[in-house]
């Protein structure tokens, strides 16, 4: 169990480090406020869409919105995120249970009749934005495709978005500024596949969550918008203790690298780059992925730090999310301090590593499933 208060410390300390090199943070909860505050349409969309038959059920669906729509725009982004209790929405259960299954199932009034998202703490997964402009993912579990909708009201109402330039990677916006989303089957996303690495270049890995059709369809976007070059689809074995490209591997540095090897070695690389015609791809199996990012960066070879330790504090380390660093600027990253070994190689290649406790926040990958 995640002790709550304590990953909230966590997370402040870990706000506190990115602020005192000069990041500006924001916070998903309070930007959601803000926009539904400054949208009504925006507002009611994302009632609709949290609230419908499918989420809530036929026979509570308008008492659910009803709750939702009387709501002030902070309290309405808290639920909308943290889920909405039958105590919460002021709901009788008695008369409900006879005309309501879902009613009639749940067992007392501290059930959610609005699940809640704990998995919106990775907000890397909803959205992720590549050299200009942002992809609003739909992600592989149904339980977290919610989360996208939150974040796809913020870059169209927010004020610091509404009036922004910047592209829209996937989905499409039609005539009338709404999202164009047809029934996407089986072509998922997670921004935790994709690393916008430099010099026209993607990675994305080809994953558990990430598939090649969605790969294919960011691409499309990228290269008709002359964003991107060439996209290189790492195609990773489909493990649950490597469930992301950035869990084994991420940027240090314009040419440094860390990444976990036992993985790494065992992953195939496939370039894509503008084909003939919009929608065409020239395609290239590379010999390995570190030389073809090298290739990609312009660079003669990558400097490639590996989790650190024996073969059983790398096991450690990589669960441990060593290899799952942020970059602050090149050359100075952020990561847990729990990773002795691996953080010290870093320092070692000329790294700055700043490090956080992580204990609480870490557990929050074991939630990020269905």
């Amino acid at each position: 169990m995640l002790w709550v208060e304590r990953a909230q410390y966590e997370h402040d300390q870990f706000v506190a480090r990115m602020r005192e090199h000069g990041v500006e943070v924001f916070y998903l909860q309070d930007l959601l406020g803000e926009a539904l505050a400054a949208s009504d349409p925006a507002r009611q969309r994302v009632i609709e869409l949290a609230a419908s038959e499918y989420t809530v059920g036929v026979s509570l669906v308008d008492a659910v919105r009803d709750v939702l729509d009387k709501l002030p725009p902070p309290e309405l982004a808290r639920h909308l995120i943290g889920g909405l209790t039958v105590a919460e929405a002021g709901l009788d259960l008695g008369p409900l249970r006879q005309s309501s299954l879902p009613a009639a199932a749940l067992d007392d009034e501290s059930a959610f009749v609005l699940p809640p998202l704990p998995n919106s703490l990775f907000t890397r997964d909803s959205s992720c934005w590549i050299y200009g402009g942002v992809s609003v993912n739909p992600m592989f579990w149904p339980a977290r495709r919610l989360e996208a909708y939150n974040v796809a009201a913020v870059y169209r109402a927010h004020p610091m978005f509404a009036d922004a330039r910047f592209d829209y990677w996937y989905p499409e916006l039609g005539d009338d500024g709404r999202f164009q989303v047809e029934d996407f089957g089986r072509a998922t996303l997670e921004g935790g596949d994709v690393q916008p690495i430099g010099n026209g270049t993607v990675l994305i890995g080809l994953s558990e969550r990430s598939s090649a059709r969605m790969i294919e369809q960011v691409a499309r976007a990228l290269f008709a918008a002359g964003a991107a070059e060439r996209v290189i689809a790492v195609v990773m074995t489909k493990d649950r203790a490597h469930m992301h490209l950035d869990t084994v591997l991420t940027m240090l540095d314009r040419d440094a690298v860390t990444v976990y090897p036992k993985v790494i070695e065992q992953v195939r690389a496939i370039s894509l780059r503008p084909g003939s015609s919009p929608g065409r791809f020239h395609v290239t199996r590379e010999r390995d992925l570190l030389s073809a990012m090298a290739d990609a960066l312009g660079v003669g070879r990558l400097r490639v730090v590996e989790t650190g330790g024996d073969a059983y504090q790398q096991e450690r380390e990589q669960w441990d999310d060593g290899n799952n660093v942020v970059a602050l600027s090149p050359g100075v990253v952020v990561a847990y301090e729990r990773n002795e070994h691996t953080n010290a190689k870093m320092r070692a290649f000329g790294i700055e590593v700043i490090t956080i406790e992580g204990f609480e926040l870490g557990k929050g990958a074991a939630a990020a499933t269905a």
